[in-house]
């Protein structure tokens, strides 16, 4: 089984050591004849930066390539996304209950602890982006 995973991608910009690459991200019913009638299939656009150390392939907008990231470092990203924010709030709730606040005001207390946390992780971004590493597979 590989360790790592891989979505193929088109170049959408270029700059010297990064290159954003626009990825169809679909469900696994958005390939089914019948899809375009269905509901249930969805697609979205992302983008992905991706910081590129081979200085002597040269990349072109509209390239199809194929991005690459290491289970560790995708489950890393969902630990931070996710995991954090849903204990943060769990604990803020029971914390508050047991402190004996309301039932709604503990639920807005849980809500309250998210915008400081993703604030905290917009502060470290550039520390996150040595540590969540995309790569471009040749």
């Amino acid at each position: 089984m590989s360790n790592t995973i891989k979505h193929k991608g088109i170049i959408d910009t270029v700059c010297n050591s990064h290159v954003t690459v626009r990825i169809v991200q679909s469900s696994a019913c958005a390939s089914c004849k019948v899809a375009s009638h269905c509901n249930a299939s969805e697609s979205k656009e992302k983008l992905v930066d991706v910081w590129v150390t081979d200085s002597d392939r040269q990349w072109s907008i509209g390239e199809e390539v194929t991005v690459c990231a290491e289970n560790r470092v995708v489950a890393k990203a969902m630990v931070y996304s996710f995991g954090i924010p849903f204990l943060l709030m769990f604990l803020t709730l029971v914390v508050s209950l047991q402190l004996g606040a309301s039932e709604w005001l503990g639920a807005l207390l849980a809500l309250a602890v998210l915008p400081p946390y993703y604030f905290i992780l917009y502060l470290f971004r550039s520390r996150l982006k040595r540590e969540i590493v995309f790569t471009i597979e040749d």
